[in-house]
């Protein structure tokens, strides 16, 4: 297992996340109970994973529980990093969801007794909330962090300009920046590579990547012919939203016909590709049974070649958006490596069009 710094920190994440919103859940996710849960927490472990995502709003604090129960034993908590998140509606009162001070400290003090922990490693706002200023927001981070119930803070499904808002609120009261931010980002869904892999780049910000098989999607096993007769989108997930079925089979196409040339599963040439994006640090892999997380462990070990990684490339590129296709045609002469990350792919096709 390979291990990177998560963003412009002193901290070491391995490449491979474990994700928990399996845990204690509904079939539509998948039900894990909690000796399954410990097993597969173990399984990772030994693989050399060290993070553990959760939140509190998966199962409504259960998979918080779950986790905590199994770190809690045989010293699995030394091994483990724990982030979780906050934001979600956990309660039936008017100040029980949202980024206010009053929420964001609440729900702090009642994920730690969930997990049996005296300190989150990794604490994410788990979406925007323009209804609270921002600055009250990061402070009531900041104070976690210097009250030790906190390490680090980041956020996830944010826009880029949320997230320059955040940093700047951090920066003009002296406070703790994310060190971190967590996306949705795939073969499928290669939209944050427009603002938010760029500000990656330009503020130190690690990258972990939730949902990186799009549900399933990737996996090799939805194609045009059919499906499988259980899974998220079986039951209905909406995450994430297919607008051309026939551009994710094309992509899902090219997947199939790399693993089978390499003698390995769908989801790890997606997941490969995924840890070998610019900007990325961890990519959260979950599963319903142990064959699955074995399976996307094995993903850690794939190295794609340069013409895989191109074919793969070429058949999810997205439209290159404005500004950028405009900078392409009269700003090469002064772009930064931030900006030529994202630009050089396109820039011969559009100056040769």
């Amino acid at each position: 297992m390979e291990y990177r710094y998560l963003g412009r920190s002193g901290l070491k994440v391995s490449t491979l996340t474990m994700g928990t919103m399996t845990f204690g859940g509904s079939e539509k996710v998948g039900a894990t109970a909690q000796d399954d849960a410990t097993r597969q927490i173990d399984l990772c472990l030994d693989a050399g994973i060290n993070l553990l995502d959760t939140a509190n709003v998966y199962n409504a604090g259960v998979s918080e529980e779950m986790i905590g129960v199994a770190l809690a034993e045989n010293g699995r908590r030394q091994k483990a990093l724990v982030a979780t998140k906050v934001r979600f509606k956990m309660g039936d009162g008017p100040n029980e969801i949202g980024l206010s001070r009053h929420h964001i400290i609440a729900q702090a003090e009642a994920s730690l007794k969930r997990l049996k922990t005296d300190v989150i490693d990794l604490y994410q706002v788990h979406e925007w909330d323009g209804m609270t200023p921002i600055e009250e927001t990061m402070e009531a981070l900041d104070t976690l962090i210097k009250q030790g119930k906190v390490r680090y803070i980041g956020c996830s499904n944010y826009s880029g300009w949320h997230i320059m808002k955040a940093l700047q609120a951090a920066d003009k009261n002296h406070g703790q920046r994310f060190i971190s931010q967590q996306i949705h980002y795939t073969l499928h869904s290669r939209e944050a590579e427009y603002e938010l892999i760029p500000i990656t780049g330009d503020q130190g910000l690690g990258v972990l990547i939730w949902s990186p098989l799009a549900g399933g999607l990737l996996s090799g096993k939805y194609r045009r012919n059919g499906g499988p007769d259980s899974g998220r989108h079986v039951g209905g997930f909406r995450e994430p939203p297919v607008y051309d079925w026939e551009k994710l089979y094309d992509i899902v196409d090219v997947i199939v016909d790399i693993a089978d040339d390499r003698g390995v599963s769908g989801a790890q040439v997606a997941l490969a590709w995924s840890l070998g994006r610019p900007g990325v640090t961890s990519v959260i892999i979950g599963g319903r049974n142990d064959a699955q997380f074995k399976d996307n462990l094995a993903a850690a070990e794939l190295k794609l070649t340069a013409e895989e990684r191109a074919r793969l490339d070429a058949v999810s590129r997205p439209p290159l958006l404005y500004p950028y296709w405009h900078q392409t045609f009269t700003a090469q002469d002064r772009l930064g490596p931030v900006d030529r990350n994202l630009i050089e792919p396109y820039a011969e096709e559009l100056n040769r069009g």
